[in-house]
């Protein structure tokens, strides 16, 4: 499932060959997660000023002829979804469910599993966008993300710590893979409760996320199925997992084989002999 990193990724892959481009036309293939929200034709001749990221949605900034903001669409790329910039159209294959054709090239959603979704919104902080935004945890780069607040945010939970990490009410964006490798560097057991988790440790998992996330970045994010760039490129970084995926194989600190565990119906990775709970 396209993470952070992924979707960050995307956004820089394609931000600025689209941004400034005038859509002149939409497509809607078999529906997605959530509906559009508006006719496809209201879309056509806005521009797209912008694109930002919120956790793991792209918001694309529209403006209308007089340049007034006119809205935008949020996109999530679900389980399998990946976005797609060439500048010279083509027909849409049967996983390509979004096509939106401007002045630079032509943006295509494709999703094979089609969790993904697109919807309109007159701005990011109303309407659909407002309520899928809402709850949302903070930024794991944004300063506020600290030992302090993780170990508030943890206190009273008996919930796993991994699964704390995942649920996206804390912190956003730090996916299953990411999840497994930020707990094995900062030493901690993926099944200890988040309000066992100390301050000290939590200030070695903030850390740990914040490295982690940066390391998948740089490698262009993870590609173990779908996930490809806005250039249509895979990434890389789940070749330098150092327990994701690694099941049985030697840890790269002590040797003790790597174990796998099932979480909340998600894969754990991690060195039982390393991690403490």
């Amino acid at each position: 499932m396209p993470e952070l990193p992924e979707v960050e990724v995307t956004r820089l892959s394609l931000s600025g060959r689209i941004q400034g481009a005038r859509i002149t036309g939409a497509r809607l293939g078999k529906p997605l997660r959530w509906p559009l929200g508006c006719d496809t034709r209201n879309l056509v001749g806005r521009r797209i000023s912008d694109v930002s990221r919120r956790g793991k949605y792209l918001w694309f900034e529209l403006r209308g002829p007089d340049d007034a903001e006119a809205g935008g669409l949020l996109v999530h790329l679900g389980m399998s979804g990946s976005l797609n910039f060439a500048e010279q159209p083509s027909q849409p294959g049967p996983w390509d469910h979004f096509d939106l054709l401007t002045t630079r090239g032509l943006l295509r959603l494709t999703d094979p599993r089609r969790f993904g979704a697109v919807v309109w919104s007159a701005s990011r902080d109303e309407g659909a966008a407002a309520k899928l935004l809402a709850g949302l945890g903070v930024e794991p780069f944004d300063p506020a993300f600290d030992a302090r607040m993780l170990h508030e945010a943890l206190r009273m939970r008996r919930v796993a710590v991994k699964q704390a990490l995942l649920a996206g009410d804390i912190v956003v964006g730090v996916g299953n893979i990411y999840a497994s490798e930020a707990l094995f560097r900062a030493g901690i057991d993926p099944r200890t409760p988040g309000k066992r988790v100390s301050l000290a440790r939590c200030a070695r998992l903030v850390d740990a996320v914040r490295d982690v996330l940066q390391l998948a970045l740089a490698a262009g994010g993870s590609t173990l199925r779908d996930f490809r760039n806005a250039h249509g490129m895979n990434g890389a970084f789940q070749h330098q997992a150092l327990v994701y995926d690694r099941e049985g194989l030697p840890c790269t600190r002590c040797g003790a084989a790597l174990r796998r565990i099932v979480q909340g119906q998600r894969s754990t990775y991690f060195c039982a002999h390393c991690q403490r709970r």
